[in-house]
């Protein structure tokens, strides 16, 4: 049960002219999961090439080219990825939109009966599904959108590509860096430096996860913790595997 302050603000929230000004207002698209989403891609991916180069007993300067190199080439992957994932999202809205603009224009009762039949698997019946059915097919713009989104089940209201494929490469490469760090202060031997990074990537993986928790209105103590075994999981596979190729072909 909420408390008595949680309740009012929820009531609050809830009043007509609230509700109207929520309703009526702007809806922004939220790019912080895209910014999770790199984020933890950047770190796992980018200390899992470390592990791998220390596991096969390369020195600071190979770990910190392969890093790089890493850290750059699949932030921009990444970041690409999601560019023409949404952007194909918007545009597979787009066709959708004139094709039911076609159909209107084409076979209008066809599309009224559409829309009955969806307000009737509701619940609606008799004068209430007709009436809703007049209002809807009155305004050519909801008439579409309404199709897009019960009969489709298409969103319209979507990231901008640019802006989504941005989000993820800025924090791909910023939480990405930090396993690096320790390997860039030269009197530190690679070994010290990957215990530093071990330290800095865990807190890292855990801080992520309970945004990532925060974000999807889950737990954030949970959703930490499987961030932080997921990615130093990916480490340690990382680790064995440089480990194992250095003892079995010998490669230094």
């Amino acid at each position: 049960m909420p408390d008595s302050n949680d309740l009012l603000k929820l009531q609050a929230e809830h009043e007509p002219v609230r509700i109207r000004e929520r309703l009526l207002g702007r809806r922004t698209y939220n790019y912080l999961g895209d910014a999770v989403l790199g984020a933890i891609d950047g770190c796992v991916t980018t200390f899992a090439v470390i592990a791998g180069a220390i596991g096969a007993g390369f020195s600071s300067g190979v770990a910190i080219v392969l890093g790089f190199a890493n850290l750059v080439a699949d932030g921009f992957s990444m970041a690409v990825s999601n560019f023409h994932n949404t952007k194909s999202q918007r545009e597979l809205v787009d066709k959708a939109r004139r094709m039911e603009l076609h159909h209107i224009d084409t076979i209008p009762e066809g599309e009224r009966e559409e829309i009955r039949q969806i307000f009737s698997h509701k619940g609606f019946q008799g004068d209430v599904l007709e009436k809703i059915v007049d209002v809807i097919t009155q305004d050519r713009q909801l008439w579409v959108e309404t199709m897009i989104r019960e009969e489709l089940g298409l969103q319209t209201d979507g990231p901008q590509p640019l802006l989504a494929a941005l989000a993820t490469f800025v924090a791909f490469m910023l939480i990405g860096l930090i396993p690096l760090l320790p390997f860039l202060v030269s009197d530190i031997k690679p070994e010290r430096a990957f215990t530093i990074s071990i330290f800095v990537a865990g807190l890292v993986f855990f801080m992520i996860g309970t945004v990532k928790g925060h974000v999807i209105q889950g737990s954030r103590m949970k959703s930490g913790m499987e961030t932080l075994l997921t990615g130093g999981g990916a480490a340690v596979l990382a680790y064995l595997v440089g480990y194992w190729l250095r003892e079995t072909y010998g490669i230094l």
